[in-house]
Formats: structure tokens, sequence, C-alpha cells
């Protein structure tokens, strides 16, 4: 059957309408409210004997002016105990900002832990990005009824519950949609600082059945978290951050309330994995915030991040990848960087070949195909091996099974690389979220530390070292210009002239990839 054109004119100019409606509509949202900002708020002024957590910091602050405790979180059941203590330490407030918080296992009991110090009167700040709340808005409004916690969504979208209008709305406004907060920072009354490379969820904390993330973040108490509180205010009141109740008052959305909640949250904490993972826990010596905490003190340590206003773009020479990049370049001796996500980018490579061609020691750790959990970074990153290869720049890949006795509580079948941490000449360390790759330096806005600490460099080192182990990585090399991946299995040394433990399903997205003009998106 043929249409007239008249009748073809009419169904285009139908669906041209449409079109713009939906866009109207969306910006129309957008613009309200972008207008209803929550009132601004600012971190609570420190105490020195309020709360167990100023009782534990005020006398090692005073004997330390000036300085930094930290401590680095290596083991992933650490870092979970470390977070649920802080929680329940806590007598003044928790300020939390992730890129996402899952709602599983280990995401249902810290926010369990968070509610119940939002009971005793703490006040809670939860500063979420908003590309996975999708379909959770529900658990946070509950979140956000309770009189001492408020929510807010760092650059949300304005369609809450429709799919379609959500999707249309990220292809609308795609270059400012795809700007995302990549920060994770967890601090207990203003005075304890947990960061690094763990959102929450179960492949951070070794509780998933399917893949587990090696990761480290860094404890910290005393100077440089005043900075690491100042960075969640300015993103707190900054203008992407909206808080949740705005976005539904507008679509007149009834609000849960958080005892519901609560009591859906306490059924979990009985439940038989909730159980089978607390009572791996108690049989664990305690984490505890007290005099023999093993902090490790020194001058010298920056909370650095990008400005929340590069979401928008803006500010350009503040982000904090220009900071990276110059300190990386300024390297006298030797570099360790891994980074999950590697991209150099043909600039980076051409820097990291020129420092190792003029007699740095280069050596990079990051995921190989097989256990990669992004196969599009892989498919960009591989392009760069050969060229890195023949500047004498060492690469390894971490290998995708798990090592026997750091499996997973629940038996997780692979690991990924999820670190994202550089040494400089053995001095001087990073750890944080920022990859070396396009998105973290110029579209996510990033935030970590960096330290001089001899103590914690020389445990950042010994956890890289670790991990580069033969039994662990494959360790690659050039043969004849062909790659070739090495390593120790079973007490053999093997040689792999292909992706090893890559299945085809991966190797072809990954290959395809490679050839896309997509880098600057990765």
């Amino acid at each position: 059957m043929f249409f007239s054109p008249h009748i073809l004119a009419l169904i285009a100019a139908s669906a041209l309408i449409l079109l713009a409606a939906a866009i109207f509509a969306v910006y129309a949202f957008g613009s309200v409210a972008q207008r209803q900002h929550g009132e601004t708020s600012l971190a609570l002024p420190l105490r020195d004997d309020e709360t167990p957590l100023d009782r534990m910091a005020a006398p090692l602050i005073a004997q330390h002016a000036n300085e930094s405790g930290l401590m680095l979180l290596t083991g992933s059941l650490s870092a979970f105990q470390a977070r649920m203590e802080a929680a329940r330490s806590a007598g003044r407030s928790l300020d939390l900002q992730y890129y996402y918080w899952k709602s599983d296992l280990t995401g249902r009991l810290l926010i369990t832990e968070v509610l119940a110090a939002a009971n005793r009167g703490v006040r809670v700040r939860l500063l979420l990005d908003d590309i996975n709340s999708f379909g959770f808005d529900a658990s946070l409004l509950a979140l956000d009824s309770h009189p001492n916690i408020e929510v807010r969504l760092f650059n949300p979208s304005r369609s809450r519950t429709d799919a379609f209008r959500r999707g249309l709305e990220l292809t609308v406004k795609y270059f400012t949609a795809t700007r995302r907060m990549h920060n994770k920072c967890w601090i207990a009354d203003g005075g304890v600082l947990i960061a690094g490379g763990r959102n929450i969820g179960d492949e951070y904390f070794d509780a998933s059945q399917e893949a587990n993330f090696h990761d480290i973040d860094v404890l910290a108490v005393g100077e440089c978290v005043a900075e690491a509180q100042a960075i969640f205010d300015r993103y707190w009141n900054s203008a992407p951050a909206l808080p949740i109740r705005v976005l539904h008052k507008l679509r007149k959305i009834r609000r849960p309330k958080w005892p519901k909640l609560w009591r859906r949250l306490k059924a979990h904490g009985m439940s038989p994995y909730a159980r089978r993972l607390i009572g791996h826990l108690e049989q664990r010596p305690p984490f505890r915030f007290d005099a023999a905490l093993p902090l490790h003190w020194s001058q010298g340590v920056d909370v650095i991040a990008d400005p929340p206003e590069k979401a928008s773009g803006l500010m350009k020479p503040d982000w904090m990848g220009e900071r990276i990049n110059a300190l990386l370049q300024d390297a006298k001796k030797s570099l360790l960087i891994a980074s999950p996500y590697f991209i150099p980018g043909a600039a980076g490579a051409k820097t990291l070949a020129s420092l190792a061609e003029n007699g740095r020691v280069i050596r990079i750790l990051t995921n190989s195909l097989a256990a990669t959990d992004v196969i599009a970074v892989h498919g960009a990153y591989a392009r760069y091996r050969k060229a890195l290869l023949a500047a004498g720049v060492a690469i390894h890949e971490l290998k995708p099974e798990p090592r026997r006795h750091r499996a997973s509580l629940f038996g997780s079948r692979t690991a990924s690389l999820h670190t994202k941490a550089f040494l400089i000449d053995e001095e001087l360390g990073f750890v944080g979220s920022f990859n070396l790759d396009p998105r973290s330096r110029s579209i996510n806005t990033e935030m970590g530390l960096l330290f001089r600490c001899p103590r914690i460099v020389e445990h950042l080192k010994r956890a890289f070292e670790s991990q580069m182990e033969p039994e662990l990585s494959y360790r690659l090399a050039l043969k004849d210009g062909r790659l070739v991946w090495m390593e120790t299995r079973d007490g053999r040394l093997l040689a792999h002239t292909a992706e090893p433990e890559a299945p085809l399903r991966r190797l072809l997205p990954a290959a395809f990839i490679s050839w896309l003009p997509i880098e600057s998106q990765l």
C-alpha cells in the first residue's frame, strides 16, 4: 500500500511536532528543577570529645600537628568493615559521595548502618551520581523522608519513571548527560575519611558470586580530612546536585516513608546470605577506631578533585587530570601505574614511551581482555601496546581467575582490576578514582589522595608488585613484532601468542571497537 505525498508530509510533520514537544518537556522540566536547589549546608563543626570518633582522633591530631595519618585498605573485607564501623561510631555526621550504591547484600547492610546512625540523630548527606539510579527512586525517597537524611543526585535526569523519556533526554542532552560524578568518598564526623576506587556493591567487598574487584582505598585522619570535607561541601552545594525530593515534587509522586524501608532492611539483615557474611566478619579481627589504629603520619598529604563545574565542561585548567599529567611527566626515576581502564591516547603513549626511552622504569598494570569488565575499553587500549613495549614500557595484564587464597565469600568465578593508583619515583603515591583514560581526563569528575608518606608508599608498592606476580598477571613482550603473553602456571613458564583465556564473544567486540573513532568517550 502506498501513501500520498500529503499523508507522508502529515506523518512527518506530526513526528516532528511530537519530537519537539518531548524535547520541550525535557528542558522545561529541567529548567524548573534547576531553580529549586536545596538549601546550602556545610560540614558541622568539629569537636574534641563529642563523639567516639572525636575522642579517637583528637589526641592523635594533637600529637601530629599539620600531619595526616593514613592506612591502606587493600583487603576488600577490611574496607567493608571500616565503612561499617565508621557509620556505627559516627555521632554527628556522615557525608557520603559515590558514583553508585548498589541495592545488593553489602549495599543494603551498609545503608542499614547509615539509617541506624540517622536514627541516633546523626546528620546524613548522601550524594549519588544519577546515571545508575534509575529504578531506585522509591528507596532513595524513603531515605530522604527521614528527618536526618537528605539525598541529592548529581547531574540528574528529569525523567524519573519513564524509560522512554529518560532515554530521549539522555539522547538530546548527550554531551552533558555523559558527564558523571565518579568520586568516591566516605566522611564520618568530619574527622575520618575513606576514599579510593571502591563504589558500594558486592563486587567491591569480595561478596559477589560472579566477579570481584581488586581495589584499594585510603583511610585518613588529620589535616587532609578538612580538604575532603571542603570538596564534599562544594559538590553538595553545586548546581548539578539536586535534591531528589525536588525532582519528584514536580511530578507529584507520593513519597514513601523511611520506617517501611527500615523494616525491610532489618529483615534483609536476617537473610541467610547476610548472616553468612556477618558471621564471617565476626570471625575476623574487629576493625576499631581507637588509639591502636595502625596509622602512618606524614605531612604532604593532599586530597585533590575536579571541580563540580567540570560536569558542564567549565574551568578546564582546574581539572585534576592536568595536575596528574604534569606529575607523571616529571618522573625522574620510575613510574608504577595501576589503571583498570587504561587508554593513554596518542599524546599519553608518546609521553610514556619518551620517559622509558630516557631511562625511566615504567610499569603498567591493567586488565587482560579475559578479566576486564568493559570490553570496549580494552579494544581502545590494545592499539597502544606494541608501541609502548617497543619503547621499553613493561605491561602486566591481570588474569581473570582469582587467587585461591583470596576467593570471595560466595565463590566468585573471576577477578578484575579496579585499583586506580600510581607511584612516582617510589616517593609520591596516588590512590583515588582517576583512570588513565579519556573519560577520567575530560568527562567525569574524579578525586583522590596524593601522599609522600614513606610507609604508605612502601605498602602501595608491595600491593602493586603482588598483583604483578607471574601467577596472577601476564607479562607482555614482543617477539618478531608480535605480542606474547608470558605467565607462570603450576610452576611452568608459558607463552601465549593470542589474548589468553579470552573467548570469541570478547575477542570480536574488542577487535571491532579498536577500529571505531570513539576513544574520546571511553
